[in-house]
């Protein structure tokens, strides 16, 4: 099985978009609200969660990557289907179950399960594309 690291580092970068459209961007208001994070919090938190950020997302791309190229490998298909297979499959039983647990045993909002874990779901989605598709 090989590894296609252009590919997983094009997915890292992608990654790296979908969380800032999604928490920077389309639903920042909405996140901060449902988490009980003010703009001040942020701020001092901002360049420790920025380098665990880019751990996770690195570690989720290549994750991802070696996933994705055992699959290719045992199906003899290395088209994006089954890439999407894999990323939907990860997403569902490490990702959504793990959120899923914490948050309910946090007392957390149903809502902010929701928003997490959709998001989850775009940034796994989005990367095995890449992958698949290089």
């Amino acid at each position: 099985m090989e590894i296609n690291w252009l590919a997983a580092v094009v997915a890292f970068a992608v990654g790296m978009v979908v969380a800032w459209v999604w928490y920077a961007k389309a639903f920042a208001t909405l996140w901060a609200a449902l988490a009980g994070v003010a703009p001040e919090d942020l701020k001092r938190a901002g360049r420790r969660n920025m380098i665990l950020l880019l751990i996770a997302n690195g570690v989720t791309a290549f994750g991802l990557a070696v996933g994705i190229g055992l699959a290719a490998e045992a199906f003899g298909d290395d088209s994006a289907w089954p890439a999407l297979l894999v990323g939907f499959m990860a997403w569902l039983t490490l990702s959504a179950t793990t959120l899923l647990q914490h948050n309910a045993f946090e007392l957390k909002p149903p809502k902010l399960t929701l928003l997490n874990s959709a998001y989850q779901l775009v940034l796994f989605l989005a990367m095995a594309l890449v992958i698949g598709v290089m």
